[in-house]
């Protein structure tokens, strides 16, 4: 049996959810747009494993407070899959200056995203959206890559030899 020695991000699709505003640029992984159930971006064939949210701090302080109940039911959501993060385009400092237009304090923000990083939700802090597609594609990346050699050592396993490239 041949199979391909290793997986290429460009060999990837990832599905952007279709109510995502401003899509992150993931190349050189595919793009495809569908309804996700949970998160805004995953992997075709993956996306029962892995599932991403990304926010700007805007759509942050909005999750912090007005619609706090629904993002707590998406937390709890995306902690069902083995694959989860949090992506935001911000980082600490910049949260615990505040000076935003909102009654969400910086400790608030602080405190939630601590919250959900003691339910088991890693929250990474990328600053900007360029960065944010960066992380996102590489994280979707290293994802596919593991799920990849797990299934290559099934595989040989159940055919009890290597297999041939």
């Amino acid at each position: 049996m041949k199979l391909r020695a290793e997986l290429r991000p460009e060999n990837l699709t990832a599905l952007v959810d279709s109510r995502e505003q401003t899509p992150l640029d993931l190349s050189p992984i595919r793009v495809e747009t569908a309804t996700l159930p949970t998160g805004d971006y995953s992997l075709r064939g993956l996306d029962h494993v892995v599932a991403v949210e990304r926010k700007s701090l805007p759509d942050l302080l909005v999750c912090v407070g007005q619609e706090r109940k629904r993002f707590e039911r998406e937390v709890q959501r995306l902690l069902a899959y083995p694959v989860r993060a949090l992506v935001v385009e911000s980082d600490w400092q910049e949260i615990e200056r505040g000076g935003w237009r909102s009654r969400v304090t910086p400790s608030a923000v602080v405190g939630s995203l601590l919250g959900w990083i003691a339910q088991g939700l890693p929250v990474v802090m990328v600053g900007d959206h360029d960065r944010a597609g960066r992380y996102v594609s590489r994280l979707l990346y290293i994802t596919a890559k593991r799920r990849w050699r797990e299934a290559r050592t099934l595989a040989e396993a159940v055919l009890e030899e290597p297999l041939t490239v």
